[in-house]
């Protein structure tokens, strides 16, 4: 079976950001990894918190408001319905919570609206999760001095992270990526995303020259190329 091709971006962007790590890596030994993703999560959990707040609201209004709903349920009847016991009245409420559970969880199986419910803060954390989890796969103790440093994309949640080894982590601040990923972002947000992390890259490049120059005798040990996942 032959393996889908993924494409976030166009051969000319990958070309645009392996050649821009090339260039950046002339002047450092730190080596500089980039991974565009369409999405980093599901978010699943998310979808199942809303099902079940709107589950709860709704019972919790029929609780709290039976006689109107009484009142509803006889108009539906035409008034020739029976009254309902405790228990019965209890079932109802029961069923038209599992109801609203389901139908809020079909809705939001369409993933554009469960992403846009999603806040900013848990997609953040999410994004920046799965970096760490990326840079330590592919990144992390990769390199001889430990200096490698992940530029991480992910084009849905509109968020992007900088994750570095070891031996960068201890001279550069996380802020000190902050012109780099505001450029990045700028681009992005412009529809350029391969412009975007060739700009980055290229100011990355001027920190870690800056924290981490070139050694004649260092190897290139990680891959220029643009990693899409």
């Amino acid at each position: 079976m032959a393996l889908t091709k993924i494409n976030h971006v166009s051969e000319a962007d990958h070309d645009l950001v392996t050649a821009a790590v090339a260039a950046a890596e002339r002047d450092t030994d730190g080596e500089i990894v980039t991974v565009i993703a369409a999405q980093s999560n599901d978010y699943d959990d998310v979808a199942l918190v809303w099902a079940s707040v709107v589950a709860f609201v709704a019972m919790s209004v029929i609780a709290l408001f039976p006689d109107f709903y009484q009142g509803l349920y006889d108009r539906l009847t035409g008034g020739w319905g029976h009254d309902l016991t405790a228990n019965q009245w209890l079932g109802t409420v029961i069923a038209v919570g599992v109801l609203k559970w389901i139908g809020i969880w079909l809705i939001l199986l369409w993933r554009p609206l469960r992403l846009a419910l999603t806040p900013r803060a848990i997609k953040a954390q999410r994004v920046r999760a799965r970096a760490i989890g990326l840079f330590k796969v592919g990144t992390e103790a990769k390199t001889v001095g430990r200096t490698g440093v992940l530029l991480y994309v992910s084009l849905r949640e509109h968020r992007a992270d900088i994750v570095a080894d070891e031996a960068i982590a201890a001279k550069v601040a996380p802020a000190v990526w902050g012109e780099a990923m505001a450029a990045l972002i700028e681009r992005i947000r412009a529809g350029e995303p391969g412009a975007g992390m060739a700009e980055a890259v290229k100011r990355m490049g001027v920190v870690l020259a800056e924290h981490v120059p070139k050694r004649d005798e260092n190897p290139n040990e990680l891959p220029d190329r643009l990693i899409e996942i």
